[in-house]
């Protein structure tokens, strides 16, 4: 169950190279997006399966 706090859930269409830090993975999520509220980000490898999940607020990921 997500929490009510996060007003958005975005799943990442294609795979994504998880072995980058998250560091790594916040900066292209921030590239992409204009985050103003809370948010979560769901990225997952090429062979699909794994998954990693970025929680966004308002103060950083």
């Amino acid at each position: 169950m997500i929490h009510p706090h996060y007003e958005k859930v975005y799943l990442a269409c294609g795979p994504t190279d998880l072995r980058k830090s998250i560091d790594g993975l916040a900066i292209m999520v921030k590239e992409a997006f204009e985050l103003f509220s809370p948010a979560l980000f769901v990225l997952c490898n090429l062979n699909r399966d794994k998954l990693k999940i970025l929680q966004w607020d308002n103060n950083g990921f």
